[in-house]
């Protein structure tokens, strides 16, 4: 076995969610993540703790889709529910074999189904001990321009570090969003300005998401005015999007259109009222991450960007935004760009104006 592995279940069992003994704890994901699913598997019984597999099938998300009836799709999942009533941690470690999997499947489909199991996802976040990670598989080599080598030295480089020290290097960003009431982005066809008045920064690194590297926060829900044309493709169950321009006014969007698949984006944004406001503002800084590979666990840290979602905000920052979506959007802004707070610029070009 890759001895990364290992290193890779210590940090989400030890460090990310801190399992003790006597815990119960859901650990989930899919068969091509099969060693580091063993591996966590085994480092959760070690601690003494009850972990509660659940691995889905290739082809199954598929299937289900394709053939669910309205009835099937809107049918609380009551066992799954149960289930996640009763764990105390949550690791999910995904692993695609196919990215372009649901690529065929209504949006509408998939947009019921989520608003019918968004009180799951909401009680998971609640206990506030969670993490996401994405194994390494031939399928997201492929979409990041790389051999599967290539790939796991990419993933394991930006994954495995010391996340306290990490922590430690945000603080001061944190500090100035914390302090801050408004920003302002510019960049290449972008200049948009959103209130973040009240809000705080959060600076967990390590325990959310593994990768990890940002700063994020929850915009004012009505004060986002201005317009942003994004950088890079966004990806929403195996449908890409490209070219995506967003026009905000009070907070919300108010002309949206992209390159490709614009009927899809405005589906998505017509999901719920609260689909059609900022849920976060992200801000990018793990220099290891320096290219974008469509997979949004990694891209949406990449050094010198910023990523805006539309839907669901963060309570944790004081946000108030209520949404079944919650879609990140990067903009890189390494060339020409600026992110302003209070009228202070504290990036430029990608690099930060203070020491980090």
């Amino acid at each position: 076995m890759d001895p990364r592995i290992e290193k890779i279940a210590k940090i989400l069992v030890d460090y990310s969610v801190k399992v003790k003994k006597g815990e119960t704890v859901q650990v989930s994901g899919s068969e091509s993540a099969k060693p580091l699913l063993l591996e966590v598997y085994k480092r959760v019984l070690e601690k003494g703790a009850y972990p509660i597999l659940d691995v889905g099938l290739e082809g199954s998300s598929y299937l289900y889709y394709k053939i669910a009836s309205e009835e099937q799709l809107k049918k609380f999942p009551e066992v799954a529910m149960f289930k996640t009533r009763k764990a105390d941690a949550y690791i999910s470690v995904a692993g695609d074999s196919n990215t372009r999997e649901l690529a065929n499947i209504s949006p509408e489909k998939i947009a019921i189904r989520r608003k019918v199991t968004k009180p799951i996802s909401d009680l998971i976040h609640k206990k506030d001990r969670w993490v996401i990670f994405d194994f390494p598989t031939n399928a997201l080599a492929m979409e990041a321009d790389m051999s599967l080598d290539e790939f796991e030295d990419f993933v394991y480089g930006a994954s495995i570090v010391d996340y306290k020290e990490l922590e430690r290097k945000q603080e001061k960003l944190k500090e100035i969003i914390d302090n801050g009431n408004k920003v302002r982005i510019i960049g290449e066809d972008t200049d948009i300005e959103m209130s973040i008045k009240g809000r705080l920064g959060i600076n967990h690194p390590g325990i959310f998401n593994v990768p990890d590297g940002e700063i994020f926060t929850s915009p004012v829900d009505d004060s986002a005015n201005g317009h942003i044309s994004y950088s890079f493709p966004v990806i929403y169950s195996g449908k890409e999007v490209d070219g995506v321009k967003l026009k905000f006014e009070n907070g919300k969007v108010v002309k949206a259109s992209a390159e490709k698949n614009e009927s899809l984006l405005k589906a998505m944004i017509k999901m719920d009222p609260g689909a059609s406001r900022l849920g976060e503002l992200g801000i990018g800084t793990n220099y290891k991450i320096n290219k974008f590979i469509k997979n949004i666990l990694f891209d949406e840290k990449i050094g010198g960007t910023i990523h805006l979602a539309l839907g669901n905000s963060f309570p944790e920052a004081n946000g108030k935004n209520k949404s079944a979506l919650h879609w990140d959007m990067i903009k890189d802004l390494r060339k020409g760009g600026e992110i302003l707070v209070d009228d202070k610029v504290i990036q430029r070009n990608g690099k930060f104006t203070f020491k980090f």
